[in-house]
């Protein structure tokens, strides 16, 4: 399929009611309000294309970049591209959970992690923090950097209250995903989680509830540690 017929095909799947809710959640203009199992539809016959993704994502339209992550293709994807995406996300429904997922399932989602949780920049940030939190879910614990995971958690202890709005969901996220993924550091991420509090997040128009860092590591912790295939969803 070429972008022009994807971008078509999605147009026709685009709901108002969806569109409407995504709205209140903070989505821009620029999203047709596509449901994410309709878009499922169309990756099942593209399957993963990497030339396709970038070209999607670069039309702007919010619900064709969340297409491009379910198509990238990771083993393809460099650092000037990931940069690219980090940098002209629509909001964060790409720069949450489209960016950081195909970061992490690519060659370099470590380094670029790290690099963006250094950023002033509150989108990329958040960027970061989720990136690394999706590393700790698909990698095996050998293959993660334990020492750097440990300083983490203790920089999110020390800053998360100060730190900016969505920033907080992201580092809230990272300490549960280090809880529930993280054998080693499972005990020392519930202490950072319960040590934490109440973590508050403006969710603009909506009644989503920042998730319970102790209750979801406990909850994780009893089903077992289980690694997922990959980041994307």
């Amino acid at each position: 399929m070429t972008a022009k017929e994807v971008l078509k095909e999605l147009k026709g799947m685009a709901s108002e009611t969806t569109r409407n809710t995504l709205l209140k959640h903070g989505a821009p203009d620029n999203h047709w309000g596509v449901k994410i199992g309709d878009m499922k539809k169309i990756q099942k016959k593209v399957k993963k294309d990497y030339a396709l993704a970038l070209e999607l994502y670069d039309s702007g339209v919010s619900d064709a970049q969340y297409l491009a992550g379910l198509i990238a293709d990771e083993k393809k994807m460099t650092k000037k591209d990931l940069q690219h995406w980090v940098k002209t996300a629509s909001w964060h429904m790409q720069s949450e959970y489209t960016v950081p997922w195909i970061a992490a399932e690519s060659a370099h989602g470590w380094e670029l992690g790290l690099e963006w949780i250094e950023s002033s920049k509150e989108s990329i940030q958040t960027s970061g923090w989720n990136t690394i939190s999706s590393l700790v879910s698909i990698k095996k614990d050998e293959e993660l950097d334990i020492a750097t995971l440990r300083k983490l958690l203790k920089r999110v202890e020390k800053e998360i209250h100060k730190a900016d709005n969505r920033v907080r969901y992201a580092m809230n996220s990272f300490v549960i995903a280090v809880g529930g993924y993280v054998t080693e550091l499972s005990a020392e991420a519930l202490k950072v989680a319960e040590k934490m509090g109440t973590v508050t997040v403006d969710m603009g128009d909506t009644e989503c509830k920042v998730p319970s860092a102790p209750d979801h590591i406990k909850k994780m912790l009893a089903r077992g540690v289980r690694k997922k295939k990959m980041a994307r969803c």
